[in-house]
């Protein structure tokens, strides 16, 4: 699962895939510059943790999108990993059958969940971050 928010504003998106990889990111990236019409005139900075996808020699950063990484080990300074809770405590808390119950169950909080930008925005937007 790949998450996009905007702690000002609580806008989120997520992109649900099979893998987490460079590849992966890559497609991910692609679509979110498209889809937020990053590029010429408009700059998007992304705030990312060093995970090896995000960092790899072979991520490919779409023109228009920038990022922004965190310090080693500091989790608690990105915004949308105080989003996961929101999305795991729904199939944490419950039982599925199978995998496909359990990916329909996360598709669809993660679509409520985009629904929500109060929601979002209460749980991303510190004290510190600009317009916090």
């Amino acid at each position: 699962m790949y998450a996009f928010v905007r702690p000002g504003t609580g806008e989120s998106e997520y992109w649900l895939l099979p893998s987490v990889s460079t590849e992966a990111f890559n497609l991910v990236l692609s679509s979110f510059a498209q889809l937020s019409r990053a590029g010429e005139g408009k700059l998007v900075l992304l705030v990312l943790d060093r995970a090896g996808w995000h960092t790899s020699r072979q991520t490919r950063v779409p023109e228009g999108v920038g990022l922004c990484f965190l310090p080693p080990y500091s989790p608690e300074l990105q915004p949308v990993e105080r989003t996961w809770g929101l999305i795991d405590g729904v199939v944490a808390n419950g039982q599925v059958e199978d995998e496909e119950a359990l990916w329909s169950k996360v598709e669809a909080r993660c679509a409520y969940l985009q629904t929500q930008p109060d929601l979002i925005r209460s749980h991303t937007l510190f004290h510190w971050w600009p317009g916090g």
